[in-house]
């Protein structure tokens, strides 16, 4: 990427989260933020230190007054993240102090920055392609170490090196197409057909092989929806409260306690689990209650995991036998995960169900084992070691999908002899798709959308 800097009107933020700590980080960056920030800067002359330097000083308000003590650093264009002159102004981290010091910057004429500018500007300057503009919001929003990996893997390019070889791919094919459309009045076919027809079908392969991390990816990224479902009184709270460790759900004796669905996230050896404990399934005259039940059904239709949970010191009747068969039915490729609960009480009983594990959630037995297995489920065939590059986006795996489309059709047409007319098209497409994914092909919602999802000062 050797876009030509454009340095924009300056704009200032908050980059680090807002509250009391030891330090807060003032973002400024455009044209002339280095001597519009001198301005307010009493110690060194700003403007004439080299870049990546770091300074002390005082900044003043307009009345001459000193705000704050603070450490001014500066990043001379190119050589920025923005890729514009920007200064990065670290002072006392109180909410009132931050606050003061951003608005005295903002009184010098520079804008309060919008959501994603400062990455915004970082992609339309060419220091990241779209898709590692994308991981920086992913990174920020990582709620597991695996997110992280995911988002740091896209950051580096890793995904952006997968797409522009891609386009190469399709590239070399225009061009042995284009070759005959140039030379069709000397009736010329294409140098290779063979050649060609490999080329693409190898294309088709690696793309689909990229596709099928999706899955795994939406998983690493936005969590596990976990779903505990069962009878009432089967335990489905405690067990929530003991994988996160805290009390997030009541828990009594008295059935139909939980009368909405509880969400609480928690993490397993770097991985995200969305748990969702629900209403005990019954029949209700409790209005209320039957809301509940309602509701846990659309909770398990929407579930990546489902946890049955079947209370061991009471009797299995038949409705039960039916009603577990019955959701195993329906989670269809869901993973579906029957545990006995309460093992500590199990009643005595010839069971004539194999369960996946029996715990007592109360007194910590087997929970261990529990946790692993959860994991071990959630990722079953799916693709995924800790070097896998991931495609966590739907934005991506839409564009790869329509890309794998059109270099099919391409095949297709390859195949019925058609004129390199038809092939031109299909090729083309599956090119303008694969730009949108690095921003080589933008239009202007698309990256409203994207850059609204990121924090300001970002």
């Amino acid at each position: 990427m050797n876009k030509k800097i454009s340095e924009k009107t300056p704009i200032a933020a908050i980059a680090t989260p807002v509250g009391e700590g030891g330090i807060a980080v003032i973002r400024v960056s455009g044209k002339d933020a280095i001597a519009l920030v001198n301005k307010a800067f009493k110690g060194k002359d700003l403007t004439k230190p080299d870049s990546h330097t770091v300074h002390f000083g005082k900044i003043m308000n307009s009345k001459g007054l000193p705000v704050d003590e603070v450490l001014v650093t500066l990043f001379h264009s190119p050589k920025s993240y923005t890729g514009e002159e920007t200064v990065e102004i670290s002072c006392h981290g109180g909410v009132l102090v931050t606050q003061s010091v951003l608005e005295t910057i903002l009184a010098l004429g520079v804008k309060s920055a919008e959501p994603g500018e400062f990455t915004q500007r970082a992609f339309l300057n060419g220091k990241l392609d779209l898709d590692q503009a994308e991981a920086v919001a992913d990174l920020i929003h990582a709620k597991s170490s695996k997110a992280v990996d995911a988002a740091h893997q896209q950051l580096e390019g890793r995904l952006g090196e997968h797409i522009k070889s891609f386009r190469q791919q399709i590239i070399d094919a225009t061009a042995m197409v284009e070759l005959e459309l140039d030379f069709i009045e000397e009736d010329v076919e294409f140098a290779n057909k063979e050649q060609l027809q490999k080329l693409l079908e190898e294309l088709d392969a690696e793309i689909t092989e990229l596709l099928e991390t999706y899955e795994t990816g939406r998983l690493v990224k936005d969590g596990v929806k976990t779903v505990l479902i069962g009878r009432p009184n089967a335990g489905k709270s405690t067990l929530l409260n003991t994988l996160v460790g805290s009390d997030r759900a009541i828990v009594t004796e008295i059935a139909g306690t939980t009368r909405d669905t509880i969400d609480a996230d928690w993490s397993y050896d770097g991985l995200l689990f969305k748990l969702i404990d629900t209403a005990g399934l019954r029949e209700t005259e409790d209005v209320v209650e039957a809301e509940g039940v309602k509701r846990s059904q659309k909770a398990f239709e929407q579930a990546d995991l489902v946890i049955y949970l079947k209370d061991l010191s009471q009797p299995f009747s038949e409705t039960e036998r039916k009603e577990i068969a019955d959701f195993q039915s329906r989670a269809k490729d869901t993973p579906f995960i029957l545990i006995g609960t309460k093992a500590d009480i199990e009643a005595e009983q010839e069971w004539r169900t194999e369960f996946d594990l029996k715990i007592s959630a109360l007194e910590g037995e087997r929970i261990k084992e529990l946790k692993q297995l959860l994991k071990d489920r959630a990722l079953e065939n799916k693709h995924y070691d800790a070097s896998s590059l991931l495609v966590t986006s739907t934005r991506h795996r839409d564009a790869l999908q329509k890309t794998k489309d059109h270099v099919q059709s391409a095949l297709r047409a390859l195949d019925l002899g058609m004129t390199g007319n038809f092939l031109s098209i299909d090729l083309r497409a599956a090119l303008k798709e694969l730009g949108t994914i690095t921003g080589e092909i933008t239009n202007e919602d698309v990256l409203d959308s994207i850059f609204s999802r990121f924090c300001i000062g970002k």
